[in-house]
Protein backbone atom coordinates (compact mmCIF):
# COMPACT_ATOMS: atom_id res chain seq x y z
CA UNK A 1 0.00 0.00 0.00
CA UNK A 2 2.45 2.27 0.68
CA UNK A 3 4.95 1.30 -2.09
CA UNK A 4 1.44 2.67 -4.92
CA UNK A 5 0.48 5.67 -2.23
CA UNK A 6 4.78 7.00 -3.31
CA UNK A 7 3.98 6.11 -6.93
CA UNK A 8 0.36 7.92 -6.90
CA UNK A 9 1.76 11.02 -8.71
CA UNK A 10 3.98 8.91 -11.29
CA UNK A 11 0.19 6.50 -11.53
CA UNK A 12 -1.81 9.53 -12.63
CA UNK A 13 0.67 11.76 -14.45
CA UNK A 14 0.86 8.06 -16.82
CA UNK A 15 -2.30 6.55 -16.68
CA UNK A 16 -4.82 9.04 -15.50
CA UNK A 17 -8.60 8.19 -15.07
CA UNK A 18 -7.75 4.11 -15.80
CA UNK A 19 -4.97 4.10 -12.77
CA UNK A 20 -8.49 6.04 -10.53
CA UNK A 21 -10.64 2.92 -11.79
CA UNK A 22 -8.24 0.41 -11.22
CA UNK A 23 -6.48 1.14 -7.74
CA UNK A 24 -10.60 2.12 -6.23
CA UNK A 25 -11.40 -1.35 -7.82
CA UNK A 26 -8.87 -3.70 -6.77
CA UNK A 27 -9.35 -1.93 -3.13
CA UNK A 28 -12.89 -2.52 -2.80
CA UNK A 29 -12.37 -6.36 -4.21
CA UNK A 30 -10.44 -6.42 -1.00
CA UNK A 31 -6.65 -5.93 -2.03
CA UNK A 32 -4.73 -3.36 0.58
CA UNK A 33 -4.68 -0.38 -1.78
CA UNK A 34 -5.13 3.53 -0.77
CA UNK A 35 -8.57 4.28 -2.79
CA UNK A 36 -9.34 6.82 -0.93
CA UNK A 37 -6.19 8.72 -1.06
CA UNK A 38 -6.13 8.08 -4.76
CA UNK A 39 -9.37 9.83 -5.16
CA UNK A 40 -7.80 12.75 -3.24
CA UNK A 41 -4.54 13.03 -4.86
CA UNK A 42 -6.69 13.12 -8.48
CA UNK A 43 -9.13 15.27 -7.02
CA UNK A 44 -6.58 17.81 -6.24
CA UNK A 45 -4.23 17.82 -9.00
CA UNK A 46 -7.61 18.48 -10.77
CA UNK A 47 -7.93 21.60 -8.76
CA UNK A 48 -4.68 22.64 -9.18
CA UNK A 49 -3.12 21.28 -12.65
CA UNK A 50 -6.34 21.27 -15.01
CA UNK A 51 -4.91 18.05 -16.50
CA UNK A 52 -7.51 16.04 -15.17
CA UNK A 53 -11.64 16.23 -15.21
CA UNK A 54 -12.95 16.32 -12.02
CA UNK A 55 -16.47 15.21 -13.12
CA UNK A 56 -14.02 12.25 -14.66
CA UNK A 57 -12.13 11.88 -11.93
CA UNK A 58 -15.25 11.21 -9.87
CA UNK A 59 -16.84 9.10 -12.84
CA UNK A 60 -13.82 6.83 -12.92
CA UNK A 61 -13.93 6.37 -8.79
CA UNK A 62 -17.55 5.61 -8.91
CA UNK A 63 -17.09 3.55 -12.00
CA UNK A 64 -13.68 1.67 -10.06
CA UNK A 65 -16.15 1.33 -6.94
CA UNK A 66 -19.60 -0.46 -8.45
CA UNK A 67 -17.30 -2.31 -10.37
CA UNK A 68 -15.17 -3.69 -7.61
CA UNK A 69 -17.43 -4.33 -5.32
CA UNK A 70 -19.64 -5.98 -7.33
CA UNK A 71 -16.59 -8.60 -8.29
CA UNK A 72 -16.32 -8.70 -4.39
CA UNK A 73 -20.36 -9.95 -4.13
CA UNK A 74 -19.92 -12.66 -6.93
CA UNK A 75 -17.17 -13.88 -5.14
CA UNK A 76 -18.83 -13.95 -2.00
CA UNK A 77 -21.96 -15.35 -3.72
CA UNK A 78 -20.11 -18.24 -5.57
CA UNK A 79 -17.29 -19.19 -3.31
CA UNK A 80 -18.22 -18.21 0.33
CA UNK A 81 -21.86 -19.42 0.77
CA UNK A 82 -20.51 -23.12 -0.60
CA UNK A 83 -17.95 -22.93 1.98
CA UNK A 84 -19.89 -22.24 4.39
CA UNK A 85 -22.36 -24.66 3.39
CA UNK A 86 -20.02 -27.29 3.74
CA UNK A 87 -17.16 -26.40 6.10
CA UNK A 88 -18.97 -23.79 8.32
CA UNK A 89 -20.00 -26.72 10.57
CA UNK A 90 -16.62 -27.57 11.67
CA UNK A 91 -16.29 -24.19 12.77
CA UNK A 92 -19.24 -24.00 14.43
CA UNK A 93 -21.31 -21.84 11.98
CA UNK A 94 -24.59 -24.08 11.77
CA UNK A 95 -27.44 -23.56 9.07
CA UNK A 96 -29.14 -21.85 11.81
CA UNK A 97 -26.30 -19.07 12.13
CA UNK A 98 -26.15 -19.18 8.17
CA UNK A 99 -29.76 -18.38 7.88
CA UNK A 100 -29.41 -15.97 10.76
CA UNK A 101 -26.90 -13.83 8.62
CA UNK A 102 -29.29 -13.87 5.83
CA UNK A 103 -32.06 -12.47 8.11
CA UNK A 104 -30.02 -9.99 9.64
CA UNK A 105 -28.68 -8.84 5.81
CA UNK A 106 -32.51 -9.30 4.65
CA UNK A 107 -33.60 -6.45 6.94
CA UNK A 108 -30.11 -4.44 7.13
CA UNK A 109 -27.94 -5.19 4.30
CA UNK A 110 -28.45 -1.75 2.09
CA UNK A 111 -27.43 0.05 5.19
CA UNK A 112 -24.27 -1.61 4.93
CA UNK A 113 -23.26 -1.48 1.84
CA UNK A 114 -24.24 2.13 1.87
CA UNK A 115 -22.33 3.19 4.84
CA UNK A 116 -19.81 0.62 4.57
CA UNK A 117 -18.29 2.75 1.32
CA UNK A 118 -17.74 5.09 3.87
CA UNK A 119 -15.37 3.30 6.57
CA UNK A 120 -12.13 1.31 5.64
CA UNK A 121 -12.68 -1.62 7.53
CA UNK A 122 -16.56 -2.29 5.93
CA UNK A 123 -15.33 -1.08 2.15
CA UNK A 124 -13.24 -3.89 1.89
CA UNK A 125 -15.93 -6.44 3.22
CA UNK A 126 -19.37 -5.30 2.81
CA UNK A 127 -19.87 -6.25 -0.72
CA UNK A 128 -18.28 -9.59 -0.09
CA UNK A 129 -20.66 -10.35 2.84
CA UNK A 130 -23.40 -9.58 0.65
CA UNK A 131 -22.58 -11.99 -1.63
CA UNK A 132 -22.22 -14.54 1.06
CA UNK A 133 -25.48 -13.93 3.14
CA UNK A 134 -27.48 -13.93 -0.48
CA UNK A 135 -28.20 -10.23 -0.45
CA UNK A 136 -30.53 -9.44 -3.29
CA UNK A 137 -28.56 -8.27 -6.08
CA UNK A 138 -30.60 -5.51 -7.10
CA UNK A 139 -31.22 -4.35 -3.78
CA UNK A 140 -26.82 -4.40 -3.55
CA UNK A 141 -26.62 -2.66 -6.25
CA UNK A 142 -28.86 0.01 -5.17
CA UNK A 143 -27.49 0.84 -2.18
CA UNK A 144 -23.74 -0.09 -3.71
CA UNK A 145 -24.42 2.30 -6.42
CA UNK A 146 -25.87 5.18 -4.14
CA UNK A 147 -23.23 4.92 -1.89
CA UNK A 148 -20.43 5.00 -4.02
CA UNK A 149 -21.84 8.30 -5.90
CA UNK A 150 -22.41 10.22 -2.49
CA UNK A 151 -18.57 8.47 -1.31
CA UNK A 152 -17.04 9.93 -5.01
CA UNK A 153 -18.42 12.93 -4.97
CA UNK A 154 -17.87 14.13 -1.18
CA UNK A 155 -14.50 13.28 -1.36
CA UNK A 156 -13.40 13.91 -4.66
CA UNK A 157 -15.54 17.91 -4.56
CA UNK A 158 -13.99 18.18 -1.45
CA UNK A 159 -10.67 17.95 -2.42
CA UNK A 160 -11.38 19.61 -5.20
CA UNK A 161 -11.95 22.49 -3.46
CA UNK A 162 -10.13 22.62 -0.67
CA UNK A 163 -7.05 21.10 -2.01
CA UNK A 164 -4.37 20.03 -0.01
CA UNK A 165 -6.15 21.08 3.04
CA UNK A 166 -8.47 17.85 2.64
CA UNK A 167 -5.27 15.90 3.42
CA UNK A 168 -5.06 17.00 7.40
CA UNK A 169 -8.81 16.28 7.76
CA UNK A 170 -8.88 12.55 5.74
CA UNK A 171 -6.32 11.00 7.69
CA UNK A 172 -8.00 11.57 11.50
CA UNK A 173 -11.41 11.47 10.10
CA UNK A 174 -10.56 8.02 8.70
CA UNK A 175 -8.51 6.28 11.93
CA UNK A 176 -11.67 7.54 14.01
CA UNK A 177 -13.96 5.89 11.53
CA UNK A 178 -12.09 2.87 11.65
CA UNK A 179 -12.47 3.30 15.22
CA UNK A 180 -16.34 3.78 15.37
CA UNK A 181 -16.36 0.57 13.32
CA UNK A 182 -14.69 -1.61 15.48
CA UNK A 183 -16.54 -0.58 18.74
CA UNK A 184 -20.17 -0.77 16.12
CA UNK A 185 -18.96 -4.31 14.94
CA UNK A 186 -17.67 -5.25 18.58
CA UNK A 187 -21.28 -3.47 20.23
CA UNK A 188 -23.28 -5.51 17.45
CA UNK A 189 -21.70 -8.94 18.18
CA UNK A 190 -21.94 -8.52 21.60
CA UNK A 191 -25.67 -7.90 21.35
CA UNK A 192 -26.25 -10.90 18.46
CA UNK A 193 -24.76 -13.13 20.84
CA UNK A 194 -26.79 -12.14 23.79
CA UNK A 195 -29.79 -12.42 21.61
CA UNK A 196 -28.63 -14.78 19.21
CA UNK A 197 -31.53 -17.76 20.16
CA UNK A 198 -34.28 -15.02 19.79
CA UNK A 199 -32.69 -13.64 16.25
CA UNK A 200 -32.47 -17.40 15.05
CA UNK A 201 -36.05 -18.22 16.05
CA UNK A 202 -37.12 -14.94 14.19
CA UNK A 203 -35.29 -15.74 11.25
CA UNK A 204 -36.47 -19.24 11.08
CA UNK A 205 -39.96 -17.48 11.02
CA UNK A 206 -39.03 -15.37 8.32
CA UNK A 207 -37.70 -18.22 6.39
CA UNK A 208 -38.88 -20.94 6.93
CA UNK A 209 -38.02 -24.81 5.94
CA UNK A 210 -34.73 -26.04 4.94
CA UNK A 211 -31.60 -23.66 4.22
CA UNK A 212 -32.18 -21.91 0.74
CA UNK A 213 -31.04 -19.07 -1.43
CA UNK A 214 -33.39 -16.17 -0.95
Amino acid sequence: MGFVADQLPDLLARYGYIAIAAIIMLESMGLPLPGETTLVTASIYAGTTHNLSIWLVILAAVAGAVIGDNIGYWVGEKLGYRILLRYGARLGITERKIKLGQYLFMRHGGKVVFFGRFVAVLRVLAAFLAGVNCMHWTRFFLANLSGAILWAALFGFGAFFFGKAIHRVTGPVSLAAIGIAVVGILIAAMIARRHESQLEDEAEKAMPGPLRRP
